[in-house]
């Protein structure tokens, strides 16, 4: 049995995900980490993004909409400000507010908040993106 590092992803409404892992991929606010066994301590904010999950069984994909990641040499705890299985989202519902979120970033108008609407785009385009669904028209 390879080694292997513990993985919790938690949000505010419950355990998402929990089992031993080869290795976590995620992005960062300083950029993608790799975090393998034994890693060095760490925290961290992520923002909106798929996570990558290498197991035995392959790599598996968890939407993830921004929180902090702490690293211990044994254990990886993921407090996510959300977090999805793919069988958990909608795509289409996913598909519809990323095209809602695109038209107010590119909207002309003045009256509309950019930082509230990139952050909608980037949830849904992570949300699309860990269901193998985004295509970026």
């Amino acid at each position: 049995m390879a080694n292997k590092i513990k993985l919790e992803i938690v949000s505010p409404q419950r355990v998402v995900y929990t089992t031993d892992i080869n290795m976590l991929i995620v992005r960062s606010t300083d950029g993608e980490l790799g975090i393998l066994p034994n890693h060095a301590p760490l925290i961290a904010g992520l923002v909106p993004a798929p996570m990558r999950v290498l197991t035995d069984e392959g790599e598996h994909l968890i939407a993830v909409s921004g929180g902090f990641i702490e690293v211990q040499p044994k254990k990886i705890t993921v407090l996510a400000t959300n977090a999805e299985l793919p069988e958990q989202i909608d795509v289409d519902r996913a598909q519809k507010a990323y095209d809602r979120a695109l038209a107010r970033v590119n909207a002309e108008k003045t009256d509309v908040d950019m930082n509230r609407a990139q952050a909608a785009l980037n949830r849904a385009k992570a949300r699309l993106m860990a269901t193998n669904k985004f295509s970026n028209k």
